[in-house]
Formats: structure tokens, C-alpha cells, sequence
């Protein structure tokens, strides 16, 4: 048997204990699978004398994760730290320089350095891996690479927050408020420290734009992702949704056209019998269409303990094996700049306002959205107060373009009460 594959994990929150607990427990199974034992070396984290619900008694400890990073006894640098910047950035890049293979989930670094650390690794002849970075404990990142090296990738797509999709689910089987949801989302901890991370599709959106980089060959453009979050969704909308047969999904779409690349994250309407449409609580699901291969469908759990510790164990695996694949599964030098661009494939909408109670108002607005090109699919009308109505539309498809300059225009018609909700509907 070869020697052992030695590893330094830095950061002991939930994903750290959880890679420590499948390394001790499964050590007989990892050295089978590998052909080389599997060992940690030392870890790295604030408090040596937190209770983390793991015998760590047996590993060297270091506070600071550079110094990690540089020990001699480590082959593999695993950083499970999080953060785009500071420690995790300067000890990975520690890591590469003493001639170390990295394992991350670090989605925020990956999104915002991500080519230059892969040119970094490359130069040393290391590789970066980084399948628990994107949707937890599916293996994404080794499909593209992998499983489908021999496509021409048509699209990428998915819900990659659980903690999104649980809100939204949440607020339609329990008919319950966006407000009320976040907070007890954020009472069960879901939340990541800033919010606006997963509520805004921030999160989300570093994942995109790494499947992106992988999927069509070019640098990681987190920068160019359009973004736009759930906190304006309400329970409205999401009834008046399902009557009309759709659910309302944070969905992230990437696709190169003629134009260049989009990338897109924002709450978008699926038919409700789809299977993104019937993706429930904190569960992630990722599409990825293939010349060859057509379309298939990656669903499982996005977060927690065991799943991203999984993923991490599959990156360690890889490299006990032996098997060295490019970053981003081609050499960082050949990978294109991307030229983004904005999504103006047609598309129906859902339009949600509030309508005066005064004759000729649904007029003006059938007159503003034609005047824009925009052709009206289906149309329903709402019980309503005294002084106003709520008006659902689904249009023919058209551009965002045409929408948003609706959408604008809207409210000089003075029949329009409030700002008027426009949610693309994608086909899947």
C-alpha cells in the first residue's frame, strides 16, 4: 500500500467535524477505495478548547492557518474556513506555495479568485478541488468535469440555496408571510451571518458562476452574474402562482449565446409538475443540457454536515487516487474572458398589481404593455377592496427589455396602485 495521504483541516465548524468524523470512522473504507490510508495530520481553528463532539486529541493543532498550511506532515490542505478574504485566501494560497493540493468549500473565494489561484496551483503542478462548494452532497462539479467532458454544455440550471427554497416552500404550505418565514429561518439557523447572502442570491450566485467557468470554459465571472433576491416575493404571488400552475423558484441559469455569457440568478416561475417545481424545503437541484447527453437532473441536499463533508471526502478520495483534473477542468491559461450578456432570450412573465377600481383601467394597461410588444397570454382578476383590485397576467413571451420598460411605464397610466411585480417564467 502506498503512503498515506496526509491532511490539514482548517476550520472546525460543522462541515470540519463532519469531514473528521467520516475520516475516523470510515478508515478501513477510505483505504480500500484509495489504496493509501487516509490521515489527518493537524487542524486549525480559534478555540482549542470549544467542545466540537470529536476526540481531536490525536492531531497537531495550529491557531493559525497559514502556519497549517505550511506544515511539513500535510500533503492535502483542506480549508473550511469560508470567507472571500483574510485567513482562508492567504492560507490557501500559503498552501499552494509549499507544494500542497487544496480541497475547499469555499465558494465565496473560489468566485472572487478563482483563476488566479488555479493559475497558482497549476504553476506548482497542485490541483484545487471544490465539489462541496456548489449544492453540498451533489456531485456537480464532477459531472462537468467528469461525467460529461465529452458535451458540449448547452445550459446550466438549479436552485443552489436551500435556505431560499425552504422560505419559499415554507411560505406556501404554511401560507405564512416572507417576513415571518426569514425569522424563523434565522431562528433555526439557516441563515448564513449576512442574510442578504442567501436571501439576496449572493450565495447562489458564486455557485452559478463556478459551474459557469466549468461548463464553458471561461474565467469565473462572478461580477457579471445579474442578481436579484426573494425579499419581494410575497404570499400573493406565490398563491396566485399556483393557481395558475407554477411554483416561484430562486433559479440561477447560465447559458452562452451569440451575445456572449448570462448569467442570472433571480426568482423565476417553473411549471409546478416540473421537477424543479416540486423541489421541497432545503433541497437543491441542479440542470445541466448536453449536446450529446440531452438534459439530466442532480437533486439532493445543498448544506449540513454530512452531504458537504461527503462532497469533501469525494475531493480527498479523488486525490488519494491519484487522478489530477484542472481547476476548472482545463488548464487556467486556456480558459476564454467572458463576455457577459444580459438575458434577452424571450420568455413569458408573470405580472402581478394593484388596479384602481375605475372603469377603462385594465385598458390603459393592456395599452402600455401593447404599445411594448408585449402580447397577453392569460389574465385574472381578484376579489378586491373598496378602492382597488389585484390583476394577475401571464404574457406570450417577450423580452426582459420590453417588461421592464412596461413595468416603468406603468404607474404614469394612474391606475396602477403601488410597484407592479415582473417575474420571468423559465421553460424546463
Amino acid at each position: 500500500m502506498s503512503k498515506p495521504l496526509r491532511l490539514g483541516i482548517a476550520g472546525l465548524g460543522t462541515v470540519g467535524i463532519g469531514t473528521v468524523k467520516i475520516v475516523q470512522r470510515h478508515a478501513e473504507l477510505l483505504a480500500r477505495r484509495t489504496g493509501r490510508a487516509v490521515t489527518i495530520s493537524a487542524v486549525a481553528a480559534r478555540d482549542r478548547m470549544k467542545n466540537r463532539d470529536a476526540d481531536l486529541s490525536a492531531y497537531g493543532w495550529e491557531e493559525d492557518p497559514v502556519r497549517l498550511a505550511a506544515r511539513e506532515d500535510i500533503d492535502v490542505f483542506v480549508e473550511l474556513m469560508g470567507g472571500s478574504e483574510g485567513a482562508a485566501l492567504d492560507a490557501t494560497r500559503a498552501a499552494i506555495a509549499a507544494g500542497k493540493d487544496v480541497v475547499t468549500a469555499n465558494k465565496a473565494m473560489l468566485a472572487h479568485h478563482g483563476h488566479a489561484l488555479a493559475a497558482e496551483a497549476e504553476a506548482k503542478g497542485r490541483v484545487i478541488r471544490f465539489e462541496a462548494a456548489v449544492a453540498g452532497g451533489i456531485p456537480v462539479v464532477k459531472a462537468l468535469t467528469e461525467g460529461l467532458a465529452g458535451n458540449e454544455i448547452r445550459r446550466v440550471m438549479g436552485v443552489m440555496n436551500g435556505t431560499c427554497n425552504y422560505i419559499l416552500t415554507r411560505m406556501e404550505s404554511a401560507g405564512l408571510p416572507y417576513a415571518e418565514v426569514f425569522e424563523e429561518a434565522r431562528q433555526l439557523g439557516y441563515l448564513e451571518a449576512d442574510p442578504s447572502l442567501d436571501v439576496g442570491g449572493i450565495d447562489a450566485g458564486h455557485k452559478l458562476s463556478l459551474l459557469a467557468a466549468i461548463a464553458f470554459g471561461t474565467r469565473v465571472a462572478f461580477e457579471a452574474v445579474e442578481l436579484e433576491g426573494i425579499g419581494r416575493i410575497s404570499i400573493d404571488d406565490i398563491r396566485r402562482a399556483a393557481d395558475m400552475g407554477f411554483r416561484i423558484k430562486l433559479l440561477g441559469v447560465a447559458q452562452m449565446t451569440g451575445r456572449g455569457l448570462e448569467q442570472r440568478m433571480s426568482p423565476c416561475l417553473v411549471p409546478a409538475d416540473s421537477p424543479l417545481g416540486q423541489l421541497q424545503g432545503g433541497t437543491n437541484m441542479v440542470v445541466l443540457e448536453g449536446d450529446s447527453v440531452g438534459q439530466i437532473v442532480l437533486r439532493g441536499p445543498g448544506a449540513g454536515e454530512g452531504p458537504t463533508a461527503s462532497a469533501v471526502m469525494s475531493d480527498v478520495v479523488e486525490i488519494a487516487r491519484g487522478c489530477r483534473i484542472s481547476t476548472f477542468g482545463q488548464p487556467a491559461a486556456t480558459l476564454a474572458d467572458a463576455v457577459p450578456a444580459k438575458a434577452t432570450a424571450p420568455a413569458p412573465h408573470y405580472l402581478r398589481m394593484e388596479l384602481t377600481d375605475k372603469p377603462g383601467a385594465l385598458a390603459k394597461v393592456a395599452t402600455v404593455l401593447g404599445e411594448e410588444g408585449i402580447s397577453i397570454d392569460r389574465m385574472r382578476q381578484y376579489g378586491h377592496a373598496d378602492t382597488s383590485a389585484p390583476v394577475l397576467i401571464v404574457t406570450h413571451k417577450t423580452t426582459r427589455e420590453a417588461v421592464d420598460h412596461a413595468v416603468r411605464r406603468l404607474p404614469a397610466t394612474g391606475v396602477v396602485v403601488g410597484e407592479p411585480v415582473a417575474i420571468r417564467i423559465e421553460s424546463v
